[in-house]
């Protein structure tokens, strides 16, 4: 199936628009964005609507409607660890980040490496924690870059010269990006969620209301299914044996999720500790929809033209190839659109992020004589020098490479929580022990991603331990807290 004319121009008008929207960022409610916290925080004034929108733009992601769905078309029931792991995280949120926010707005934290380096008063500590956050990053950047390629994929099915054609169209779509970025910081990246998070919701309802119905319904999927896989038992109920993984990985990622550097920057975005709350507690609607959407990667085999580009292309194109062939193509632009738009938005947070780690808590402390001007040029340039690492970085890998990338960019994530949560909550931590745990628990976790594949492409994310598959996250985490537990123990012994 050839996407035709009328598709291509519906989805270039859009993009021009959310390009448009990008760069107006610079205007609306204007600051001074020489500024780090105008540029980078939008000045910390985004209300209950607009943090939902711009937090729910880091939900519904790449991973929303490519990762999660590729997952249950090629291995099942398991992929549904999504469904608890954003059903738990925003409890995570609830408890944590107003806190953060708190802290954040009294002594004027931009980053969670801030706060780790003031209430710990350990420069090294800080400066490993925003490293730390600025590699987790890379993946969860590449795996938004792959959901953009598989829609390039998909729109450029059936015609010659794909591959060049659609690094071009990316390489293109990046410059753009970051000039907005870099022009209008959150701002254009706020302006540009709140449109994506439209289309995207206009998707999510025609997707779950008019596919199933046109294909028979779930069940017929699941049937449909049955006749092309051999796993299809795990399909309805999770075996046994990887139950483990399904409740070490949900909760392994829930506890990650917003110990990224994008989920704290949004968080701090908020104008006030209340609106952060009211916002966080609306997060939950967009469960509903992933939910949904996870077993869209079943559907897909109830739509014989959709499955051939599927296979075709790479099990991450499922959803955008359901998009061509189940609606008319005006349509089903505006889906391929908010999937597209649903990598750049994420992409330019995250390297928004990345650039504050970097500026704020790894060059700033070796240049102390930096002012506040300087420090947000030096951002704005990092934040498009992520983006391209990132973007290169992709290219080099196969498609599907970027989903175990992603999970192990939550386990190195998770070598942070002792720091920042639980320091969110005590400092009495002590703090030697936090730098050994920390270093322990990555080089453990590192160690065990690597046998666990046994030296070879990421396939998997868990380890067998006692018989049972467990999330390498949890893992780490569980040696980082006993390390960090015996040191403050001996801590306050010795005092006594």
């Amino acid at each position: 199936m050839v996407f035709g004319l009328e598709g291509w121009i519906v989805f270039w008008v859009l993009f021009v628009v959310f390009v448009f929207l990008g760069f107006y960022g610079s205007r609306w409610r204007k600051g001074d964005l020489s500024q780090l916290h105008e540029w980078a925080l939008a000045g910390r004034k985004l209300g209950v609507f607009l943090v939902w929108f711009l937090v729910g733009a880091d939900l519904y992601t790449a991973y929303t409607f490519v990762a999660i769905p590729s997952l249950e078309y090629a291995s099942g029931s398991l992929a549904f660890f999504a469904v608890p792991y954003v059903s738990i995280t925003f409890a995570v949120a609830m408890l944590f980040m107003p806190i953060l926010w708190e802290k954040s707005r009294q002594k004027g934290y931009i980053t969670a490496a801030d706060f780790v380096q003031d209430v710990f008063n350990s420069k090294i500590l800080a400066v490993l924690i925003a490293l730390t956050g600025i590699i987790a990053e890379l993946p969860y950047i590449a795996l938004q870059i792959d959901g953009m390629r598989a829609v390039l994929s998909v729109m450029l099915f059936g015609y010659s010269g794909v591959k060049a054609v659609s690094e071009w169209a990316l390489i293109i779509s990046f410059i753009i990006l970051a000039a907005f970025v870099y022009t209008s910081g959150l701002r254009g990246a706020t302006l540009g969620a709140v449109f994506k998070d439209v289309l995207i919701w206009i998707s999510v309802i025609a997707l779950i209301v008019v596919v199933p119905l046109k294909y028979g319904g779930f069940t017929t999927a699941f049937a449909d299914a049955a006749k092309a896989h051999s796993f299809v038992s795990g399909l309805e109920a999770l075996k046994p044996t990887f139950a483990s993984a399904y409740v070490s990985l949900f909760i392994g990622s829930a506890l990650a999720l917003y110990l990224y550097p994008h989920a704290v920057n949004g968080s701090l975005s908020a104008e006030s500790k209340s609106k952060l709350r009211m916002s966080t507690a609306l997060l939950p609607i967009y469960g509903i929809g992933l939910a949904i959407l996870a077993i869209m990667g079943i559907l897909v085999y109830s739509d014989p033209a959709a499955l051939n580009i599927t296979k075709v292309l790479s099990g991450l194109a499922s959803i955008p190839a359901i998009a061509v062939t189940a609606f008319p193509q005006w349509f089903a632009a505006i889906i391929l659109l908010g999937i597209f738009v649903g990598g750049l938005v994420p992409a330019a947070i995250m390297a928004i992020a990345q650039a504050n780690l970097l500026t704020r808590n790894i060059i700033k402390p070796l240049k102390r004589d930096l002012s506040p001007k300087a420090e947000t040029e030096i951002s704005k340039w990092a934040s498009v020098a992520f983006k391209f690492i990132a973007l290169a970085f992709v290219f080099l890998t196969p498609l599907t490479y970027a989903v175990q990338l992603q999970l192990l960019g939550g386990i190195i994530i998770l070598t942070t929580l002792p720091a920042v949560f639980i320091g969110l909550l005590t400092n009495k931590l002590e703090k030697y022990s936090l730098i050994v745990g920390w270093f322990v628990s990555l080089v453990a976790s590192i160690y065990l991603v690597l046998l666990a594949n046994h030296f070879k492409t990421l396939s998997t994310s868990s380890y067998v331990l006692f018989g049972h598959p467990i999330f390498i996250g949890i893992i780490g985490l569980g040696i980082n807290l006993a390390i960090v537990a015996i040191g403050t123990i001996i801590k306050f012994a010795i005092k006594k």
